[in-house]
């Protein structure tokens, strides 16, 4: 397989082919992310010839893998027509392959028809990962995503209207200090509009080649500390009534890891909280952290 610059996959495609569709991310302007800095991740599709001889060497070599991840950032950007063909091609020469995923962000979602998405559901699309990040407007204008709360949440519920299979990542801390807990009730409450099929909960880790990695350095953002993170997921719970969905907050990234579904282990991830907050539950070192 060939692959430009850094690729990133969501931790549950660990087990996928990596299908490198796209370079970089077409946005790349959040505050927080430093996947695609280097020059040469500079956003373009990769060439059909390129892309189709990977297609062969996953259909000799990557047989036992029944899932196909499309790689980079917000793969759904790639036009209509030729996102169909792709999906197809793919069932063509991997018959095999149960499911197609990607990343995709609110805009190329919007940008799509809720016919369009029907037809690349039909074509094999089953899973779309989006990034909310946060539901307080504020803090999505402060770290530049691109998007308001709103569009993004008829974004996933023109995805979840389709039929496909919706995953929604969000990130403790991102709010910073001073917008701990305003941060946590907005995002539930845009989840809980939103009814994703999954909950991705994972923690802000500053990075040194980022524009908040900086500021924090600056001392113009301050990270929460362990229990008030702890507060946020806490509180992000106690709003999330709505969604009955997988929540995973069992990252690398997560001081606390949890995992099963809503609504039936909220209480079971609510005391594990307290046990936590209370001291007599073990937090995941700082060494063992990561991305």
């Amino acid at each position: 397989m060939e692959y430009q610059g850094a690729v990133i996959r969501p931790p549950s495609e660990a087990d996928s082919i990596i299908l490198q569709v796209a370079v970089g991310c077409p946005h790349n302007s959040c505050t927080f992310c430093g996947a695609y800095r280097a020059p040469e991740q500079q956003f373009h599709l990769k060439d059909a010839a390129l892309v189709e001889r990977d297609l062969e060497f996953a259909a000799q070599h990557c047989r036992r893998l029944n899932a196909v991840f499309l790689a980079d950032g917000d793969a759904l950007i790639i036009p209509q027509q030729r996102l169909l063909s792709l999906c197809r091609r793919i069932r063509e020469m991997l018959p095999w392959v149960r499911r197609i995923s990607l990343y995709a962000s609110s805009r190329s979602i919007l940008s799509r028809s809720p016919e369009e998405l029907a037809a690349l559901k039909a074509a094999g699309l089953g899973r779309i990962y989006m990034g909310l990040e946060s539901g307080c407007d504020q803090v999505l204008r402060d770290i530049r995503k691109g998007a308001a709360a709103a569009e993004m949440v008829a974004a996933g519920r023109r995805a979840r209207e389709a039929g496909l299979f919706l995953s929604v990542t969000c990130l403790l801390g991102i709010g910073g200090a001073a917008r701990s807990q305003e941060h946590a009730e907005a995002t539930a409450a845009a989840l809980n509009q939103m009814q994703p099929n999954q909950i991705a909960v994972l923690t802000l880790m500053l990075l040194d080649n980022t524009e908040l990695g900086q500021a924090a350095k600056g001392g113009r953002f301050q990270l929460p500390g362990q229990l008030a993170l702890l507060h946020e997921l806490r509180t992000m719970l106690a709003v999330l009534t709505e969604c009955r969905c997988q929540f995973h907050a069992n990252h690398a990234s997560n001081y606390l890891s949890l995992t099963g579904r809503l609504p039936k282990d909220r209480e079971r991830f609510l005391a594990q909280i307290g046990c936590a907050l209370a001291g007599t539950a073990r937090l995941k070192p700082e060494w063992l952290r990561g991305l």
